[in-house]
């Protein structure tokens, strides 16, 4: 059964009130997002396996560790997870970053997939799927649906805040996907937005409205 993993770090909390802070602007938003998603792929990546090798230090010859090559991949869900790649890539620079484009339908309120490019060597890859926000789960569905279908069989789902409706969706819907976030907050609302959340991510990631 799928894991979920609540971020209580301090330095993390402290930012995410900013991040939830009507009044903080987009720059400070952008910035903060960033931060936080460094801070959260620091404990993602806890479990990536590490192989010795000998090196020369000044004094002597010593064994020490580094990682054993596992490739990675970073899957931000359009619009809005994008402003979670630069900060993952500051731990991990060599990983590929894949997209997947979703549009809701008006009539289904589903989503629907308008666009996906990935690596080309999905199956040997361990996929981050990146959202800030994880409300019915929907969009999570999907892109994980969508790596699977392409092959991809070690996949994890990060974001900032989740509500107990989407992170049940995800555990019922991909049992074997492990959930990383900063806060599990209270409940959605009638409109499908995460209480008290920080409204919509992508408008205050890219100051539209």
């Amino acid at each position: 059964m799928a894991k979920v993993y609540v971020f209580d770090h301090p330095l993390i909390q402290h930012k995410l009130t900013y991040i939830r802070d009507k009044n903080t602007g987009t720059k400070e938003f952008r910035e903060l997002v960033d931060e936080v998603a460094t801070l959260m792929a620091f404990e993602i990546t806890r479990d990536m396996p590490l192989e010795d090798i000998t090196i020369e230090t000044p004094v002597c010859p010593a064994q020490s560790k580094v990682l054993s090559g596992k490739k990675i991949g970073l899957v931000p869900i359009l619009r809005a997870g994008i402003g979670m790649v630069d900060g993952i890539l500051k731990l991990i620079p060599a990983a590929k970053v894949g997209h997947i484009g979703l549009y809701r339908d008006p009539e289904t309120l589903k989503p629907v997939e308008y666009y996906a490019k990935l690596p080309s060597d999905v199956e040997e890859r361990d996929f981050i799927v990146v959202d800030p926000m994880l409300a019915t789960g929907g969009s999570a569905n999907e892109a994980i649906n969508s790596l699977k279908k392409r092959g991809a069989k070690h996949i994890k789902f990060m974001c900032l805040i989740a509500a107990p409706e989407g992170v049940e969706a995800v555990k019922t819907a991909h049992p074997d996907v492990d959930i990383y976030i900063a806060a599990l907050d209270e409940k959605l609302n009638d409109h499908g937005y995460i209480v008290p959340g920080l409204g919509d991510a992508g408008d205050r990631l890219f100051g539209t409205k």
